[in-house]
């Protein structure tokens, strides 16, 4: 099984980004992170933040990008700017909760299998990417399974670890019905006894390796059948101050032999 680079959610770092984004992707490149995945833009240009990827080594691993921007006449607009960005992954981090429920769930499928059906010439992928309502059942059906059984493989499945523990998920169970889907993950830390104590919020606190994820097993199954490209750290916490947390997100990980 070949090496899975790691790349950061750029949304973990937010704040440092709208302050000095060139700044914060040198201290990123400098942790040893080898992409990032965009969660907005910060009025820069592809071809602009392009440039500042390229200055410090970086390759973009995803782009968070609304439904809308994938529909009509926006599409080919979209497309362009990810290839300019060299980006391959086109992720939607969420649509409202009607859209998976019932014969909604259907159409929103069929939504995904349009757009990835356009931008496959374009050697671009579509996906989706969770939070912890997809996994609660609807009249019987899990939002998760009735969408990714219904989309073709193309549409990535980007698991978001810490949100599908929140949501009570069998993450390893979906990992092994999905072979091949989850293209990129999220590494998101989650504990349940902190959740239990606290909220939810709470339960995002720990830091990757000091939680409840199971993580050789999910490696071994993103590496041995997922065929995962992308491992992304998204740490969601006021614990540690972002660039430190995600420096220690990421030592965790090279010490799991990632």
């Amino acid at each position: 099984m070949s090496q899975v680079p790691i790349g950061l959610q750029l949304y973990s770092v937010r704040e440092e980004c709208a302050k000095d984004l060139a700044k914060t992707l040198a201290a990123v490149a400098k942790m040893g992170y080898v992409g990032v995945e965009f969660a907005g833009y910060y009025q820069r240009s592809a071809v602009e933040l392009r440039k500042m990827l390229d200055d410090n080594g970086l390759k973009c691993c995803g782009t968070h990008t609304g439904l809308d921007t994938l529909l009509g006449d926006a599409l080919p607009r979209t497309a362009e700017f990810n290839q300019q960005l060299g980006n391959r992954y086109l992720i939607v981090p969420w649509v409202p909760d009607e859209k998976l429920k019932g014969a909604a769930c259907l159409e929103t499928a069929r939504q995904f299998n349009e757009i990835a059906e356009k931008l496959a010439p374009l050697g671009l992928q579509t996906g989706y990417h969770n939070h912890h309502s997809e996994f609660t059942a609807v009249e019987g059906e899990v939002p998760w399974d009735t969408f990714f059984r219904n989309t073709v493989k193309s549409v990535v499945m980007q698991l978001d670890l810490g949100n599908g523990f929140a949501g009570e998920a069998d993450l390893l169970k979906i990992l092994q019905d999905y072979p091949g889907r989850p293209a990129t993950v999220h590494l998101k830390p989650f504990s349940r006894k902190l959740a239990s104590k606290g909220g939810m919020a709470e339960g995002f606190k720990p830091l990757i390796g000091e939680d409840d994820v199971p993580w050789a097993a999910v490696f071994d199954l993103c590496e041995r059948q997922g065929g995962t490209k992308w491992y992304i750290v998204e740490y969601e916490s006021d614990a540690y101050a972002p660039l430190e947390a995600v420096k220690r997100c990421l030592g965790a990980l090279k010490k799991m032999g990632k």
